[in-house]
């Protein structure tokens, strides 16, 4: 029995983004006279693409360091995928959102995180990031300190805010 993966819509924009722009097999006289033109949309200037990034990358990191659940839920898509060290892949905002309240609950975190990459494709942004995390257990006090990297992928939502839809780290001392 053959399986088939869904492909997540970040994967498909890369796919997409690295088609040729046309493909054209017909003869010379079966074209049509009058083709129609595809005008793309431009690329964004790099100040563009650094105001796109300071904003994206501090409002995640700002839900993160909040602690708070509501503003965590608000900075990812419905459709996000983690990817989190030493855990199975999770698949949609509840089941993130599920990881989240319970790591909220039991500690307060603090991340650092310093893009080390960023591009804007469109309504897409890729991001690779090293980071530096200290979780404090709410019941112990004890801190647990960690450092790492990763690779975030945002989406430029209808409301037009940039949300992450994917979001993959690994712990550079083997997982917490």
């Amino acid at each position: 029995m053959v399986r088939y993966a869904l492909i997540h819509p970040a994967l498909m924009a890369l796919a997409i983004l690295a088609m040729p722009a046309t493909v054209d097999a017909a003869p010379p006289k079966a074209r049509p006279k009058a083709a129609a033109k595809t005008v793309a949309k431009p690329a964004p200037q790099p100040a563009d693409a650094q105001s796109i990034e300071a904003a994206t990358h501090d409002a995640y990191l700002a839900a993160i360091n909040s602690n708070d659940i509501a503003a965590f839920s608000d900075a990812v898509t419905d459709d996000a995928v983690f990817q989190y060290p030493g855990a199975p892949q999770m698949v949609g905002k509840k089941a993130i959102v599920a990881w989240a309240t319970t790591y909220f609950q039991l500690y307060t975190t603090r991340w650092e995180k310093v893009a080390t990459g960023f591009t804007v494709a469109g309504d897409w942004a890729f991001e690779h990031y090293t980071y530096k995390s200290l979780d404090t257990d709410k019941s112990t006090g004890t801190a647990s300190y960690d450092a790492g990297k990763g690779v975030a992928v945002f989406h430029h939502d209808k409301d037009g805010k940039w949300r992450v839809a994917i979001d993959g780290w690994s712990s550079d001392s083997g997982g917490k």
